[in-house]
């Protein structure tokens, strides 16, 4: 019997990219936007309370258990930012493209010794609303920004992300390599033996 679990999120690039992770698990991910479940306001100062929010909202709404993310890409040169309003940087609805331009923008003329980043993930779980010990598990991928966006694949700020481990950006990495390697894929592997533990099973 498959478990259902509501992501909060209604991030189509995330819900695939989770589901191929989930392959093989008797578990799917559905988009909190299925059951017409409103984002929660992002409230946080970190990337660990900005998802605590959202998985409470996702639960709330479904009474489903929940799934949530909190991820962004943190710059050296510019102390961290975007860091936590990574989704947001250019203005609140801004697209992947007006955020990944603001980046570009704000990094010009920057030499590459200076343009090291790394995307960062606190992934939650919840059992329900009031769950009082959620899992939280988090994922670290190392980079540095590129001078101009390269490949098709992924989202976000992929295009501009260089992966020194295979010399390439990280939209140019195929699906299956981009999820063994990535801040999410860490996250959500760290979550899936977390669930699998005797405290959490959920299947």
């Amino acid at each position: 019997m498959t478990k259902q679990i509501v992501l909060a999120s209604s991030n189509p690039g995330k819900v695939r990219e989770i589901n191929q992770m989930l392959a093989g698990l008797h578990l799917t991910v559905v988009p909190q936007s299925d059951f017409k479940v409103v984002d929660a306001e992002e409230t946080g100062l970190t990337f660990v309370e900005n998802a605590l929010l959202k998985a409470r909202n996702a639960t709330r709404h479904t009474g489903l258990p929940a799934i949530a993310d909190d991820s962004g890409i943190e710059v050296d040169y510019l102390n961290g930012a975007p860091g936590i309003y990574s989704a947001r940087y250019a203005g609140k609805g801004a697209s992947d493209a007006q955020n990944l331009q603001k980046l570009l923008t704000n990094l010009k003329g920057v030499p590459d010794a200076e343009r090291k980043a790394r995307f960062q993930c606190l992934m939650v779980y919840l059992r329900h609303e009031f769950d009082p010990t959620p899992v939280i598990c988090q994922g670290t991928w190392e980079g540095r920004i590129l001078l101009e966006p390269r490949g098709e694949n992924g989202f976000g700020y992929d295009p501009v992300f260089f992966v020194p481990t295979h010399k390439c950006s990280s939209a140019e990495l195929p699906a299956e390599e981009k999820n063994k390697l990535s801040h999410r894929g860490q996250a959500l592997r760290a979550l899936v033996f977390s669930l699998q533990q005797p405290r959490s099973r959920i299947y």
